[in-house]
């Protein structure tokens, strides 16, 4: 892996204390507030979330959202670890840490908004074969694993290249520990990739199994789904969409990222991956319309209401627009406008996890309607920023990015 061994960490290059750090350490620090408050009070002290409407903006972004943007972890590892592409590797390790980070961080949302998050594990023994939603769980668990083996490299690399303990000459058995894990990390820094292509395959294999999965939830429900969105291929668009935005999501990354530490991107990289894009999206957006047309469902879109017009936003400014966009290769070969059209690429599968999740699935007799309470949107607001502040903090210590990228083409 030749794109990972000029990859280091960048404690030497910039601070970690940045405004834009401290900003997101004090969201994340009222955000903290708000789910002790949670706790306290219970779910109604901070949500808007009834009977009628048990699924608000944490399952909509948190959960079905985070998992979706954390795509771009097994394409990019597929891309250029099953398929051979080892041109992609620069752009690996950094869309690896972001879906592991994202994982962990749909993990941890989970436990805020499941109403009783002290019996979270029982999926994991009380098993219920009959259930879509036992099966995302144990798909999400078990990828959340996986994704910890294939960057379990990463810091065997950064600790094998100079685990040092200061110790006096009387405290000989921790020296011989610390000589001892040395020489563990050492082996498995050079080891390591011999097997991660088993971890890799398996990624990709239950990845698909719960992109899919979590549109296979909402088919049980055909009385609370709106026809716009409720189709028999729903699991066929969630798993297309996840792979259509993979890609997308590692040029905003990438771009976000090089911006903030002042490191030359990978233009040429990110340039061919939306080449790709455009098949990819050109699939997911062929099946979007077709499904609406096939199933007779289209003059839905014109007639007026909230769903129609949040469908044609989605297909409009997530799709159609974005795919135009990426045919012209000054836009592919830029680097502004290939953010732009990435970040509407994002967006779009936002809005459409927001749309199935919230505008789609209502209650066949609402008894009340609901928005988003300041609460809901502070914690998933705190979310974000520590997520970010975790990414910031791997690629400060570990070698994640590579910081030499810069001066070797300036």
């Amino acid at each position: 892996m030749s794109a990972a061994n000029h990859a280091a960490p960048l404690q030497d290059r910039v601070r970690f204390w940045s405004p834009g750090a401290l900003v997101m350490a004090a969201m994340v620090l009222v955000g903290f507030m708000f789910v002790v408050a949670r706790y306290i009070g219970g779910l109604g002290a901070v949500t808007h979330l009834s009977q009628s409407h048990p699924w608000g903006l944490w399952i909509g972004v948190d959960v079905a959202s985070g998992v979706a943007l954390a795509a771009g972890g097994f394409t990019t590892a597929a891309l250029a670890h099953i398929f051979g592409r080892h041109a992609y590797e620069p752009v690996v390790r950094p869309a690896l840490l972001t879906a592991l980070l994202g994982y962990v961080f749909v993990s941890l949302a989970l436990l805020v908004d499941i109403g009783r998050s002290w019996a979270i594990w029982k999926p994991m023994i009380f098993w219920n074969p009959n259930s879509v939603l036992f099966e995302v769980a144990m798909c999400v668990m078990i990828y959340t694993a996986v994704l910890h083996a294939e960057f379990l490299p990463v810091v065997a690399e950064r600790f094998s290249q100079g685990f040092k303990v200061s110790l006096s000459k009387h405290s000989w058995p921790l020296v011989a520990l610390a000589e001892s894990v040395e020489g563990l990390l050492a082996f498995l820094s050079r080891n390591l990739n011999k097997v991660m292509w088993v971890f890799i395959i398996a990624g990709v294999v239950l990845s698909c199994m719960h992109q899919s999965g979590l549109g296979s939830l909402l088919l049980i429900a055909p009385t609370k789904m709106h026809e716009l969105w409720y189709t028999p291929i729903l699991p066929l668009l969630f798993l297309t969409s996840a792979i259509a935005v993979g890609f997308p999501m590692v040029v905003f990354e990438n771009t976000l990222v090089s911006a903030s530490f002042d490191l030359e991107d990978e233009l040429g990289v990110l340039s061919r991956l939306a080449r790709i894009t455009i098949l990819l999206l050109g699939v997911y957006g062929a099946l979007k319309i077709g499904d609406v047309i096939a199933r007779g469902v289209w003059p839905m879109i014109f007639d007026g209401s909230v769903q129609g017009r949040s469908w044609a936003v989605e297909v409009l400014f997530g799709v159609v627009i974005p795919w135009g966009m990426l045919l012209f290769p000054a836009v592919r070969q830029r680097r502004t406008p290939l953010f732009i059209a990435s970040c509407l690429i994002v967006g779009g599968v936002i809005i459409n996890r927001m749309n199935v999740f919230l505008v789609a699935f209502q209650p066949p007799y609402p008894m009340e309607s609901y928005f988003p309470s300041v609460g809901e949107m502070v914690i998933t607001g705190g979310f974000i920023a520590a997520l970010m502040l975790a990414y910031r903090f791997t690629v400060y210590f570990f070698p994640v990015l590579s910081p030499a990228a810069k001066e070797a083409r300036s």
